[in-house]
């Protein structure tokens, strides 16, 4: 059974199993990898070169297949970048344990580079200095790792354990819980780095 399984393997069961693997331990192992697969390590590395370019393949199935590219179709850079942080960040939350998987490697996965290149020509042609376009992308690509991760976070996040806090008492009590929280509070913080960005090149800041 073992060689029938070795000879139909390919790049998508790998790609299925790695996702497999770290949706259900938070990590990638070649050795958990060729279990699940039924299969052995040196099968797998045969047709692909290794941990990196499994989880470069799983950035651009699973982030650049759902993420929007920013169109550059005339309409405000602000609504396109938006439009854009949404979408990643829909796509990271489908395997939240994959995230810090992909911030471990260099990024070549290609969707995603034509996404993060179609934002760079919307900053460049916003005014963003060309020193600081990366320093907004990293900015943006860091709250949407974040905002992601947060939409797997349990309905309380915080829970009160000791006495005497009344500002935090008052906020548990106000605030929505689960998902609602988690998307109001990813539309706050991604606004405020639109204003923001806004005013600064507008000489605000």
């Amino acid at each position: 059974m073992v060689q029938r399984r070795k000879r139909l393997l390919d790049v998508d069961k790998i790609l299925d199993g790695a996702l497999t693997v770290i949706d259900k331990y938070g990590r990638l192992t070649m050795t958990e990898l060729a279990a699940q697969l039924g299969t052995s390590a040196s099968s797998v590395y045969h047709h692909l070169s290794g941990r990196a370019a499994i989880v470069e393949l799983l950035r651009e199935r699973v982030v650049a297949a759902a993420m929007e590219v920013p169109p550059l179709d005339g309409t405000d850079w602000v609504d396109q970048i938006a439009r854009w942080m949404h979408s990643y960040r829909a796509a990271l939350a489908q395997h939240p344990n994959l995230i810090p998987l992909l911030t471990e490697h260099t990024m070549t996965a290609g969707g995603v580079l034509r996404g993060y290149d179609r934002v760079a020509q919307l900053l460049r042609g916003a005014g963003v200095d060309a020193r600081e376009v990366l320093l907004w992308i990293s900015a943006f690509d860091s709250y949407a790792l974040g905002a992601a991760l947060d939409l797997a976070a349990p309905d309380d996040v915080w829970r009160r354990s000791v006495d005497d806090l009344p500002a935090l008492d008052e906020a548990l009590s106000a605030a929505p819980r689960g998902r609602r929280r988690a998307d109001e509070s990813f539309a706050i913080g991604l606004r405020a780095l639109l204003v923001g960005l806004r005013e600064r090149l507008s000489g605000g800041a």
